[in-house]
């Protein structure tokens, strides 16, 4: 029996001599591939057709299996399927609107499967006939159009998204998908910002219309005008940014919450007990059990919000209660176990339920919140390409919010606290951070803890160089923001210095086997000029002098790491090579650094000598710091507050071609009609006439 036969439906076996018998609906697939026009001897053919439940299997392997010679053949039948699926999608009755459009789905696969290496052309003139396709597809879209913002049912509305990410995600590469030329002409945005702006449309439908459209926008966005991403960069409706901003916080809450109940999960019981046995020696097989899948396609729409909408940046800020996902009613959406964590949209109760009553002892939380948890949890291992990827998405997010003016307001807002409860990795050397002992501070202090976080965790011999650079910029933006307004804040800046130093200390101790990879040079000459910055304006922007002279005890008791660094960038620049011009610009960066060394040091040790004490406490040294700034001369160092703002186009172009090409071909795997039960969507229309 073909592949074909397997899948045709079979009702019965009379006995064992007689073929079984095939459905109606097969039958009548079977005309369809035949020479003959079907309706030629059953003019009902058509109507009949859209009263079958629908063989979604067995119709797209049938078209997989046409070949070319057929293809020709059948060509004027396959386009009147089409054509009439596109009629019965405005017929008042509601189980031919159900079957035009899984057959449509089943249609736009079967054709680009079969036919992977065709043109656009080729497919969409086999799909509808290329002199009749644009009036097709300005009546299909006009038709799903009217089915998303009409009063009609909302599983038809769902069916609706589910076939618009099914065309869209077809070919593997979003932009060689012809087709949705014709959605660009046909613009649905109106559509997914209503169905975004109200509560209730949200909620059932909120996830996939923010996907659909984080797909739409990058479809060919390097190579001509994307209608979508205009609308998208000038959307001021507040409900609107608000709808979108909810559904990508709810889904990254839900992310974070099946988390947290996996890692409480490993962590009692036996394993437990066994670990506090035997030390911390099983930490990488539960980090390993803690591995899941991110979201990217929803991280994606929060990228392209927060990279084309001036606007949505308020949305970020917008308090409201945390939502304890854990202790809510809500009914999660049933989902299988092989069903990665994190893929699946939040529960509709929760959807549904954007204002939770407000109480004095409940903890407020926000977009931005959430999402630099979520980033905690994905920037923990990025030990595989996907993980790397994800990493890399949060902190192109983080860019663009960093160089935002409206965003630096309010992560320093000193009235806008909170307490932000990172995720940590597991490391040997350290306690774990007890969730209670986290101060309520500005949004600001939780961004520069996940780049420490990052910086301490991650120097390794697969060493992320690029997530590196970006991490180190960030705190860059940041600083060049408090210096700009004088805001002196009240954090913990030696975690941050000692960090940075550490830094310096891996890229020296693996000089030879970074360099084979990577220009360290490039790194080493921000973090120098991270201190630098500190140097020649801490006085504007660290809380207190007490900070100040701190900076200076750091740079002097880790002198070695410096003045080791002075000698491997002097050592490659009086060298010809290839990293001679960026190992002198280090040489350069490092000219105040080493005076501060050299101008502290042998007074600190003049003062043990005279004073007959080996060993100097911290506040001996910092007493001989503050006693002779008098005499420390500095030179000022210019375009150390200047910086390269984010654009997207050349440098991340790639970047992000791949990654949607990778999320298309997630959504593609997931989103399957079946997933709206065939039987459940005829029985809700089965009294509809």
């Amino acid at each position: 029996m073909s592949q074909v036969e397997k899948k045709a439906g079979l009702l019965r076996r009379t006995s064992s001599s007689k073929k079984p018998l095939k459905e109606k609906v097969v039958l009548m697939y079977d005309e369809i591939f035949a020479k003959e026009d079907p309706a030629k001897n059953n003019p009902r053919f058509w109507d009949e057709l859209f009263l079958m439940k629908v063989n979604l299997e067995y119709l797209e392997s049938k078209l997989e299996s046409v070949d070319g010679e057929e293809v020709q053949r059948i060509q004027d039948n396959i386009n009147s399927l089409f054509h009439h699926c596109v009629q019965a999608l405005g017929e008042e009755h509601q189980i031919k609107v159900v079957n035009a459009l899984q057959t449509l789905c089943a249609l736009f696969r079967g054709v680009h499967q079969k036919n992977k290496s065709a043109s656009g052309f080729d497919i969409i003139n086999m799909l509808m006939g290329f002199d009749k396709a644009e009036l097709r597809m300005k009546d299909l879209m006009e038709s799903l159009d009217s089915l998303l913002c009409g009063e009609g049912s909302e599983s038809l509305k769902s069916l609706c998204l589910k076939l618009l990410l099914c065309l869209v995600t077809v070919t593997d590469n979003i932009s060689q998908n012809t087709i949705l030329e014709y959605v660009m002409i046909n613009s649905i945005f109106e559509a997914i910002l209503q169905i975004l702006s109200d509560v209730s449309s949200r909620g059932q439908h909120g996830y996939d219309a923010v996907v659909l459209l984080a797909l739409l926008v990058n479809y060919r966005k390097y190579e001509s005008v994307n209608p979508y991403i205009v609308k998208l960069s000038i959307v001021d409706d507040e409900p609107t940014l608000d709808g979108m901003g909810m559904v990508v916080h709810q889904a990254l809450t839900e992310y974070n919450r099946q988390y947290k109940d996996k890692e409480e999960e490993n962590q009692g019981g036996f394993f437990s007990t066994l670990t506090s046995m035997v030390g911390s020696m099983f930490i990488a097989d539960a980090d390993e059990k803690l591995s899941v899948q991110t979201n990217e396609a929803i991280l994606l729409a929060l990228y392209e919000a927060v990279h084309l909408n001036r606007n949505f940046i308020t949305v970020l800020a917008q308090s409201h209660p945390e939502i304890d996902m854990a202790g809510s009613p809500a009914t999660p959406i049933p989902t299988t176990p092989t069903t990665p964590l994190g893929t699946t949209p939040p529960s509709l109760d929760m959807m549904n339920n954007p204002e939770l009553p407000l109480d004095p002892n409940l903890q407020t939380s926000n977009l931005l919140i959430t999402f630099l948890k979520y980033s905690s949890i994905v920037m923990q291992d990025t030990k595989d390409e996907h993980r790397l990827n994800s990493a890399r998405l949060c902190l192109i997010i983080l860019t663009c919010i960093a160089e935002d003016q409206y965003a630096d307001a309010f992560l320093h807002d000193d009235n806008m606290n909170f307490r932000v409860n990172l995720h940590r990795m597991p490391m040997r050397h350290r306690k774990k951070a007890v969730d209670k002992n986290i101060p309520s501070r500005p949004l600001v202090c939780a961004v520069l803890d996940l780049m420490v976080e990052f910086i301490v965790t991650h120097m390794m011999k697969d060493f992320p160089m690029d997530l590196y650079l970006r991490c180190v910029q960030i705190i860059h933006k940041l600083i060049c923001y408090q210096k700009k307004c004088r805001i002196r804040l009240h954090y913990t800046w030696r975690e941050l210095w000692s960090a940075l130093i550490n830094l310096l200390k891996f890229l020296l101790s693996n000089e030879t086997t970074l360099l084979a990879k990577h220009n360290i040079f490039h790194l080493a000459l921000l973090v120098v000029n991270l201190f630098n910055m500190f140097i020649t304006y801490g006085d504007t922007f660290l809380p207190t002098s007490n900070s100040y002279d701190e900076l200076y005890y750091e740079i002097v008791r880790m002198h070695q790491v410096f003045d080791n660094l002075y000698c491997m960038v002097l050592r490659v620049s009086t060298n010809t090579g290839q990293w001679k011009e960026p190992a002198s610009k280090v040489t350069h960066a490092l000219l105040n650094v080493r005076a501060i060394i050299n101008h502290f040091n042998p007074k600190i040790e003049s003062y043990a000598a005279v004073n007959h004490i080996s060993q100097l406490s911290e506040e001996q040294v910092l007493e001989v710091v503050r006693s002779n700034y008098d005499t420390l001369t500095l030179k000022l160092q210019d375009g150390l507050d200047q910086f390269e703002r984010y654009s997207e186009q050349p440098k991340e172009a790639a970047f992000f071609k791949e990654l949607v090409r990778s999320i298309s071909l997630n959504v593609r795997k997931n989103v399957s009609l079946n997933t709206l039960s065939q039987d459940v969507l005829l029985k809700e229309f089965s009294t509809i006439s």
